[in-house]
């Protein structure tokens, strides 16, 4: 029983993958060796041959069971856990995604580490049975020299993505299975691990491989990014749209320009092998210097730069800068930028790097004094980030109090910011008011729209600020206060208190640290952003969105931002039956779908634009109905919440007032 027909087949490349020229069969075949006595000539794939000629070395036999003991302890399997916590972090997410879209063919997705040890399983209740009987579960070693030909083993041993399907497994007792694996690689190219799927042989697809090629390059593509945050990168692709996709290229430069890693896309589209990083710079491949990219980056974030590389061809680049062009400054220690427990900040992070940095700078100005201004456009988060600032703080113990300076009527700001003493004014409380400033003693005081506040109250809020003290409206004794300061605003308060706007000296009291929260359009982690809302929607289900819906999703601006997304996830959520685990079209606000379904050009208009846009013909269908009333209830009910104020209810919903007066209108 020997492969030696095989010996001399050439090795298929890094992209290698078992090559068949017939779909994939539903029945698993019989293991040639058992069947004939030694293996035919062709009777196999090369990258299969080559997987039973090792399995015959490590000693196994087709019809002979893996050993019991092919699995690591109990204790064993806990340090393996911890020290692949950050890969088990990025990969669960993207697991439960590529679940979602295997579940209903009898499959288990599994995370091995680089050794083979299983570590994380997401199975269909109807095969987990049939898996753990071949110990498909975690903990269990799945090398070929403890299985022989599988999909994990043989990746592993391969450095590819490869599929092992029915009879082509080595051992007879998995000749039930169909598996792909792709190997997950580091930015400097190491293996940290295999992606798995592994279902029944008789429902096997032939696209599951690429399925799982994918899903393992989007978790080294947010591994990369979450661990070189502080460097600087360089988003590459063949096309400008490209960038920011699943596909792009992402290459890490130090600070001299040395090219110290990449994910496997970006060492493709510059004709690079792992081994060259640390030893090749920039400044060798393209004609287009790091400076340059980087001005450009400052001009415009999100508009890529055309270059050429030395080799020929053309590609189009994004800078990201990190620490390594960032001014020199004295080292932080970890702890004060990285805390060894996750904090409330670290819980909000769903891998968008700006939203990180300036969740990093707030870490080091915390517990130190320095009053925050966060500005963003309605609907960011500034207010969820506002208070993961607090609970993050020295201060979570304490109130967080939060004041929107624009909902307050201008004729009783005065008296909520500052107290009252008693009878100071027809209509106050008999036994006065303390005022949410000192409400906030010892906490957290969070000025949501400073940039509303009227100027007379501008300027008490500055006493307030200077002194320390409050005095309420209509006498009595000052009163010392001691907060934490975090302001937002979704104007530029610099240009307002240029014009007069705002006052220039209140500006620079609250502008201890200036961040700008980036809009959702802008961010990078929208897949992920959404599958933590639907999470919060529906906790302890896996509720997923369409693929197409998501797609149309991820072009479309959101004007109302993470509000808006939120509010239309939320609807789209209650519109679900009790047995229904994917949102569809069907259940998307109408308003939103109409928007999410209209040409590229249409998704980036302006709102003036879009005020004008042709009316779209209705749904002859009774969803579309049931959509329309569930829209005007929540219209009612954002009316009613907000007594009556359309603009606060259209903010409250993320819509826009036009779109809030259509719903108010009779069907």
């Amino acid at each position: 029983m020997q492969c030696a027909s095989y010996r001399q087949a050439p090795r298929a490349g890094l992209a290698c993958r078992t090559h068949r020229k017939h779909p994939v069969s539903h029945a698993p075949a019989q293991n040639p060796l058992v069947e004939h006595g030694h293996l035919p000539a062709n009777a196999l794939p090369v990258v299969v041959a080559r997987s039973w000629e090792r399995s015959l070395a490590a000693g196994l036999r087709p019809d002979q069971p893996a050993q019991a003991e092919n699995h690591i302890s109990a204790t064993e399997l806990r340090q393996t856990l911890q020290r692949n916590h950050s890969l088990l972090a990025h990969a669960r997410p993207v697991m439960e995604y590529l679940f979602e879209q295997v579940r209903h063919s009898q499959n288990v997705v599994v995370l091995a580490d680089n050794q083979g040890a299983l570590m994380h399983t997401l199975g269909d209740a109807l095969f987990l049975q049939r898996a753990e009987r071949v110990a498909l579960c975690n903990g269990a070693s799945w090398q070929e020299q403890h299985r022989g030909t599988n999909a994990i083993g043989t990746a592993l041993a391969e450095g590819s993505g490869v599929e092992i399907h029915g009879g082509e497994h080595f051992l007879q007792q998995h000749a039930f299975l169909t598996c792909s694996a792709a190997p997950i690689v580091s930015f400097k190219g190491n293996l940290l691990g295999i992606l798995d799927v592994s279902g029944d042989a008789r429902a096997g697809h032939p696209h599951t491989l690429a399925l799982v090629n994918t899903a393992a390059r989007m978790i080294e593509n947010q591994l990369l990014l979450s661990d070189c945050k502080r460097q600087m990168l360089v988003h590459l692709h063949a096309q400008p749209l490209g960038i920011g996709s699943v596909g792009e290229g992402i290459v890490v430069l130090a600070d001299t320009g040395c090219l110290v890693g990449a994910n496997r896309a970006g060492l493709a589209l510059l004709q690079l092998q792992a081994a060259q990083l640390g030893r090749t710079y920039w400044s060798s491949l393209s004609d287009v210097r790091l400076e340059d990219l980087l001005s450009a980056h400052r001009r415009s974030a999100q508009l890529p730069q055309r270059l050429h590389l030395r080799s020929g061809h053309t590609l189009f680049a994004r800078a990201q800068p990190g620490e390594a062009v960032a001014p020199r400054r004295p080292p932080v220690p970890e702890v004060e930028t990285v805390p060894a427990v996750p904090d409330a900040l670290a819980r909000l992070d769903t891998g968008d790097l700006h939203w990180r940095s300036a969740a990093d700078k707030v870490r080091r100005v915390l517990d130190k004094s320095i009053p925050i201004l966060i500005e963003g456009e309605s609907g960011v988060g500034k207010e969820f980030f506002a208070r993961a600032i607090h609970d993050s703080s020295q201060r979570r113990a304490g109130p967080f109090v939060a004041i929107n300076c624009a909902a307050i009527p201008e004729n009783l700001i005065e008296a909520e910011l500052f107290g009252y003493a008693a009878g100071a004014y027809t209509g106050a409380r008999a036994q006065g008011s303390p005022g949410l400033l000192r409400q906030a003693q010892g906490g957290t005081l969070f000025l949501d729209e400073i940039g509303d506040m009227p100027l007379p109250m501008q300027t008490r809020l500055l006493r307030v600020l200077q002194e320390r003290s409050v005095s309420p409206l209509g006498g009595g004794p000052s009163v010392a206060v001691d907060f934490a300061l975090v302001c937002a605003t979704h104007s530029q308060l610099r240009a307002a208190s240029e014009t007069g706007a705002f006052r220039g000296d209140l500006f620079y009291r609250i502008n201890g640290l200036l961040l700008r929260l980036p809009p959702l359009r802008e961010r990078s982690d929208f897949v992920a952003l959404v599958a933590k809302l639907l999470r919060e929607c529906h906790p302890g289900a896996a509720v997923v969105l369409d693929v197409d819906v998501l797609k149309k999703m991820q072009r479309y601006r959101w004007p109302g931002n993470l509000r808006q997304l939120a509010s239309v996830l939320r609807t789209a959520s209650a519109m679900l039956s009790a047995h229904e685990r994917c949102i569809g079209w069907a259940h998307v606000p109408d308003d939103i779908a109409e928007d999410l379904l209209q040409p590229a050009a249409s998704l980036a208009a302006t709102p003036a634009t879009q005020a004008h846009k042709p009316a779209p013909q209705p749904a002859a269908n009774g969803a579309t109905h049931k959509l329309e009333q569930h829209a005007r209830l929540l219209v009612q009910q954002a009316l009613k919440q907000s007594g009556g104020n359309v603009s606060l209810a259209a903010r409250t919903l993320g819509i826009s007032r036009q779109t809030l007066y259509k719903k108010m209108k009779p069907a």
